[in-house]
């Protein structure tokens, strides 16, 4: 039943705004329109001289007076004397919030004038009511006289902040002045546009007044309110073409289609009413307006969202234009309104109701209904659960691990273990908690289970592979390992990969397969002991024993080499240049191999130069095997080319004398 007179309305709402009317153009209907507002007035008046005003309580009508009186002196006053006071409360702000301190006691003072002159005009409005001396058409001329200033005082309000005097510092070049200037005019006059139309929406009705006339009295104020939108389209859409700090794919495109819908609306709703459809022209105009009002509105809270945080943060302008927060808050916010928006195009507050009781009880997934409840729940819970295990985890890796036996990667692995778990009993008491029945989507889950193993095969073996290495541990966090060419210290041992730092402080991402699967050396597995060799050649000649002598002291003196066992020198043989040799020594810490390399050439050097001990460099000796043959052939050349060279310059001395 419900439903049937739901739809019932719709349709009948719907006719309305393709009733067909007279047009408003026939000068034969001009001057009914003016008998009705003759008889509007006339009516108007016949209610008070009819009303019985006896039982008025003076007093409590001169106190709302009074009151409403109190509250538009003070409009006055923050409409006079906001400037003053705004650029008194710029002076006592640092200089790096000086911005946001503008742009906040601006739009704040701004919007208490306007705050304060909505609650004065409609406790004005009420105590005119509460005289009893209005009827129907007075109470509803009073409402819509309440609305024109209403939406005259919020139009202008709503101008000032979407185009203010000042440009944001850092906005870059959007409008000039003198568009502002215009653009706030014309925001002025579309909600004193839109405030005339309510009131003759409200009066028409009140009153009775025929669809004919009620066409030939709006259509001025449709037509007004046409040119205004599409003048205020012309200006606003330049912010989507000139603005330097939007996005090119969003300022050209999602604000300049806002403005032309805009300009659309402005002539489709003026043609409307002059060939007759004053529903379709009133459905369209008005609510384009109020929409317009209501974006303004949000913008102007984004700005102030933005500059609160911006002084909560500290931050300059252009650091809080690009901050998350803001945004995320605005976006909620906007959501938030998107009902509003629906009343505004025609919604009534019952189909809120049924869509808010559809959305609170969920979609079905098997033999379950997931509400937004249940997801809630579920994301609380989950949330709860990762807090713990998060908490856990630090517990473990500062507190408990240390005071235990256990090796730095065992520690690593025990902790990267409580994670997992924690997170999938989170998740399992996420799903208990929302009571979600998943039991009858086993199949479906095992299906996809299969599909992504096939497709994600790579991942998931990456992923086992990771779970492989933390129980079996062949490499920790901490291990100096040597893989696929790259040497390098593990840093993490994740789900999918392994992060291992090089020498030259570069990350190498090692997919954790390639570490199952592959050949890896681990220089520290286990222990830290290692082996170092230093090469040493001295030259021919040289008293080998006594460089073996030297090369030992050289290494038992260093502090870092093991002396169980001690370190040995090996002569490796005879070079091309020299007699090679070999220290072979057992670090207690291979990380350390460098600077004892580096440590026992240096003493190499030293002991060496007190010995006499040549270090040779490479060299090769060249032995001729017939030097007199060589010799020979070499004057031979010589003198054949001497008879040549005195033949040359005889013969130029001729030429010269000649």
């Amino acid at each position: 039943m419900i439903r049937q007179i739901d739809s019932k309305l719709r349709a009948r709402q719907t006719g309305r705004l393709f009733d067909l009317s007279r047009t408003p153009l026939d000068p034969r209907l001009w001057a009914g329109a003016a008998a009705a507002i003759v008889d509007v007035t006339a009516e108007t008046r016949a209610e008070i001289a009819t009303s019985r005003p006896g039982t008025l309580d003076h007093a409590a009508l001169w106190q709302r007076i009074v009151i409403a009186a109190l509250f538009l002196v003070a409009a006055a006053v923050l409409a006079s004397r906001g400037e003053r006071l705004a650029a008194g409360l710029h002076a006592r702000v640092a200089a790096a919030s000086a911005e946001h301190a503008r742009l906040l006691s601006d739009c704040l003072l701004s919007f208490g004038t306007v705050l304060l002159a909505l609650v004065g005009v409609s406790l004005l409005n009420g105590a005119l009511i509460s005289t009893g001396m209005l009827g129907v058409t007075g109470r509803a001329l009073a409402a819509g006289v309440n609305a024109v200033i209403a939406a005259a005082v919020i139009g202008h309000w709503l101008g000032r902040q979407i185009f203010p005097k000042r440009e944001p510092e850092g906005a870059g070049p959007v409008l000039g002045e003198e568009q502002r200037a215009r653009a706030r005019t014309l925001a002025s006059l579309l909600g004193l546009l839109a405030g005339f139309l309510m009131l003759h929406d409200l009066v028409s009705a009140a009153a009775e007044i025929d669809d004919d006339v009620s066409g030939v009295l709006a259509f001025p104020i449709l037509l007004l309110t046409g040119v205004v939108m599409w003048r205020l389209g012309s200006i606003a859409s330049a912010v989507g073409r000139t603005s330097e700090g939007m996005d090119p794919a969003f300022g050209r495109g999602s604000v300049q289609l806002l403005w032309r819908a805009v300009q659309a609306v402005a002539l489709v709703g003026p043609a409307a009413a002059a060939i007759g459809l004053q529903g379709l022209a009133s459905g369209a105009l008005l609510p384009s307006v109020v929409s317009l009002g209501l974006l303004a509105l949000l913008v102007s809270l984004h700005h102030v969202l933005r500059s609160v945080y911006g002084l909560l943060r500290g931050l300059d302008a252009a650091e809080a234009r690009q901050a998350l927060v803001p945004v995320l808050a605005s976006l909620a916010i906007a959501l938030a309104a998107l009902p509003v928006l629906a009343l505004i195009w025609g919604a009534r507050v019952s189909d809120l109701a049924d869509a808010w009781t559809r959305f609170r009880t969920g979609v079905a997934l098997g033999d379950s209904l997931i509400s937004p409840t249940d997801l809630l729940t579920f994301t609380l819970v989950f949330a709860v659960g990762f807090v713990v295990t998060r908490l856990v985890q630090g517990t473990l890796r500062s507190s408990v691990l240390p005071r235990t036996r256990i090796d730095a990667g065992g520690r690593n692995a025990i902790v990267s273990g409580a994670g997992y778990v924690g997170i999938a009993v989170a998740a399992v008491a996420g799903v208990s908690a929302a009571g979600i029945d998943l039991s009858s989507l086993a199949i479906v889950i095992g299906a996809l289970g299969v599909g992504i193993g096939f497709g994600l095969q790579n991942i998931v073996n990456n992923f086992v592979s990771g779970i492989i290495l933390l129980i079996e541990r062949p490499i920790s966090e901490g291990d100096w390992v040597e893989v696929g060419g790259q040497m390098g210290i593990v840093r993490r041992i994740s789900v999918r990969s392994t992060r291992i730092e090089t020498f030259d402080r570069t990350d190498v991402i090692v997919p954790n397969g390639d570490l199952i699967s592959g050949t890896v050396t681990n220089w520290t597995r286990g222990n830290l002991t290692g082996r170092v060799i230093v090469p040493v050649g001295v030259a021919y000649g040289t008293d080998s024993a006594k460089v073996e002598r030297i090369l030992r002291e050289i290494a038992e003196a260093q502090p870092a080499i093991s002396k169980d066992p001690a370190p040995s020198v090996i002569f490796r043989g005879f070079g091309a240049d020299s007699m090679d040799f070999e220290i072979r020594a057992i670090l207690d810490d291979i990380n350390y191999g460098l600077a004892v390399r580096s440590d026992i050439n240096h003493e190499i050097v030293r002991r060496f130069a007190e010995e006499d001990i040549e270090i040779p460099f490479a060299q090769q000796d060249v032995w001729l095997r017939n030097p007199e043959t060589l010799t020979s052939q070499a004057a031979s050349r010589r003198q054949v080319a001497q008879p040549v060279d005195t033949g040359a310059r005889e013969s130029g001395s001729s030429g010269d004398a000649k």
